[in-house]
């Protein structure tokens, strides 16, 4: 899970990046729990958590400039 001082301090750009790492990873791991791969069973909720919190900061970062 991602502290939200540490994104706080991060760039549009760097937090954009990190938002579409992250729905690759959700995509991932929709991906192994549709084929009964998945091991670790609790990231896909921290992974869609760490994907709102980002998505609201872009949002006030964006209007905020």
């Amino acid at each position: 899970m991602t502290k939200i001082a540490d994104l706080r301090s991060q760039t549009v750009d760097q937090l954009s990046d990190e938002l579409l790492k992250l729905k690759k990873e959700q995509f991932n791991l929709r991906f192994q729990a549709a084929t009964g791969q998945m091991e670790k069973t609790h990231r896909v909720s921290e992974v869609r958590k760490d994907i709102a919190r980002i998505s609201t900061l872009l949002r006030e970062k964006r209007a905020a400039s």
